[in-house]
């Protein structure tokens, strides 16, 4: 199931893309589901990244859709994003939040069905390793095969990723129960590590992305075997 998002706070339209959404779906078979928000603020306060593709009216009161569009690339980079709009000037923006398209108001089915399948192919394909992860700024959705590895600090966890780190006010037992059956090992009390990322094993450390990480005398055969057994099945 796709799941869309209209932002919106002309009621007409947001029916009209409803009804067009709707349709399509029973033209092509795919299955949607369909959540409302009648401002830019209104989704980003809101934000869970559990959408695929959001429509986003450029015009609203409290928050535009360009900034909204900005605030939700903070913490969604994977998200297909299109602009509903009457005002063609918005264009160069729309690359700095890597929109994928615009629907021009007045919005016909024929354009806009077109323009929706294009953005369904957009979608990126599940890994089926979708994680969330409760940043102080709010929820980020990622992909675990992006995680090179997670370290406590203090109180917190350090999520070392392929687009940055994040930070989540969590325990590593919590991660370790989500992330290890997704090829995850716990080399020491401080560090998680995605076995898909080592690059080597060298006095007492395997090293991922370049850093040495320690690898706890009492966990070093239990990781050497989980190692060995990653590489043989990838």
């Amino acid at each position: 199931m796709i799941t869309i998002a209209i932002v919106e706070d002309e009621e007409a339209y947001a029916k009209q893309l409803t009804e067009y959404i709707e349709q399509y779906q029973q033209e092509s078979g795919k299955r949607f589901r369909v959540i409302r928000f009648t401002d830019g603020d209104e989704i980003v306060e809101k934000y869970t990244g559990e959408y695929d593709i959001i429509l986003m009216d450029i015009q609203m009161q409290f928050m535009d859709g360009m900034t909204a569009a900005e605030e939700i690339r903070k913490f969604d980079t994977k998200v297909v994003i299109m602009f509903i709009t009457n005002m063609t000037n918005y264009a160069i923006r729309g690359y700095e939040v890597d929109a994928m398209d615009y629907v021009l108001k007045p919005v016909t089915y024929f354009s806009f069905a077109r323009k929706l399948e294009r953005a369904i192919s957009r979608i990126p394909q599940k890994t089926g390793k979708p994680v969330k992860v409760n940043t102080p700024d709010g929820v980020v959705r990622i992909d675990a095969g992006d995680v090179y590895y997670i370290e406590s600090e203090g109180h917190n966890l350090i999520y070392h990723t392929s687009n940055g780190t994040l930070k989540e006010r969590a325990k590593m037992q919590d991660a370790a129960g989500k992330f290890e059956p997704l090829g995850f090992f716990r080399s020491n009390k401080g560090y998680l590590v995605n076995l898909e990322y080592v690059e080597g094993v060298k006095d007492g450390c395997c090293t991922i992305q370049g850093e040495a990480l320690l690898i706890s005398r009492a966990r070093k055969n239990d990781f050497m075997t989980a190692l060995a057994q990653y590489m043989g099945e990838h």
